[in-house]
């Protein structure tokens, strides 16, 4: 039986170099930060707050500048990594601490990533999570992108860094596509090995959604969670959220500085063994013993795809909780 949110629960915006910046917030105790990924909100994180919570930690999860309540800058560069970095610096800030630990998802695990390697004063120790650690650097990420896949084949990242495309697609259904986006990642719900791969776009006027799975929801998504989802980007609409991929290449001139760089401070990365994130980026999990050199534990969980800590809240809970108690009294 997992957790389930309660009215512990408390919603605060706090001033932040975006603007403003949502954050849900349960617990008492020493401070970790939650940084959801594409195309979520904190709510992704809300079978971990209470366990969290329960375990003895003040657990925030916030919206990421361009989602759910937060500010939602117009300028495209407005979400390039070092503001990202910076908004969780003064998310800390503002909750009265002087660091954390951060765990993210996805792009979060990315964002995560670059708050602890930019300022390791602030992020004592780094949970990721579906997206392992790549340090910075390598050829030019729109370059690699574009070179992915078949003639006949655009590779998603490509087609959301387009503006405009994918907010055409998107926009007029919100809540089919999250459906089909979030089954089309899902290991009960996947499409099977040899059927189109949704991580790729037909060229000549393809849509993503053209291979999702439909009329299903994984087992991990109710229809009333999916309405929280659906509803936050109804509302704000999803540029914000695809912005993130449109400063990939800008990300890498900022971030140049620190190529090849490890992260030190004690790390855990835990993954889904389903996950095009893992199996794609199998050569940085290798190189963990070199990038991370403070990782406490690397693990894949069978059966698992990318939405791992709504998949697997159970294990991804114990997984945590377990790592973040090594962390009591370092710092």
């Amino acid at each position: 039986m997992q957790p389930e949110p309660t009215a512990e629960l408390r919603h605060r915006t706090v001033e932040a170099p975006a603007g403003r910046l949502h954050l849900v917030e349960q617990g008492t105790g020493p401070l970790v930060l939650l940084v959801h990924g594409f195309p979520e909100s904190w709510y992704s994180w809300r079978r971990q707050l209470p366990a969290l919570a329960a375990a003895g930690y003040r657990a925030v999860a916030i919206d990421v500048r361009g989602y759910g309540r937060s500010s939602k800058p117009e300028a495209t560069d407005a979400y390039r990594m070092l503001d990202l970095v910076e908004d969780n610096v003064a998310v800390v800030r503002a909750l009265g601490e002087e660091d954390t630990v951060v765990v993210g998802h996805d792009w979060g695990s990315s964002i995560a990533a670059a708050s602890a390697l930019l300022h390791p004063e602030v992020f004592r120790a780094v949970g990721l999570l579906s997206v392992p650690y790549a340090p910075p650097g390598g050829p030019r990420p729109t370059d690699v992108f574009g070179r992915i896949g078949h003639p006949e084949q655009e590779f998603y990242v490509s087609y959301f860094q387009e503006p405009g495309r994918a907010e055409a697609e998107i926009e007029p259904d919100v809540r089919g596509w999250l459906a089909g986006f979030y089954a089309a990642l899902s290991a009960d719900t996947m499409p099977a090995q040899g059927e189109p791969d949704p991580h790729f776009v037909a060229r000549g006027g393809g849509r993503l959604r053209d291979r999702f799975p439909t009329g299903v929801l994984p087992a991990w998504l109710s229809e009333d969670e999916l309405d929280v989802y659906a509803g936050e980007f109804e509302r704000t609409g999803i540029t914000g959220a695809l912005n993130r991929y449109r400063n990939m290449d800008r990300d890498w001139e900022d971030l140049a500085p620190h190529r090849g760089a490890p992260i030190k401070q004690p790390s855990l990365f835990i993954g889904g063994a389903l996950d095009a994130s893992t199996t794609w980026m199998s050569d940085a999990i290798d190189a963990y013993p070199t990038t991370l050199p403070g990782l406490s534990a690397s693990r894949l969980l069978d059966g698992c795809g990318h939405w791992i800590q709504q998949e697997r809240p159970d294990e991804v809970n114990r997984l945590l909780t377990d790592w973040l108690a090594t962390l009591q009294g370092q710092g």
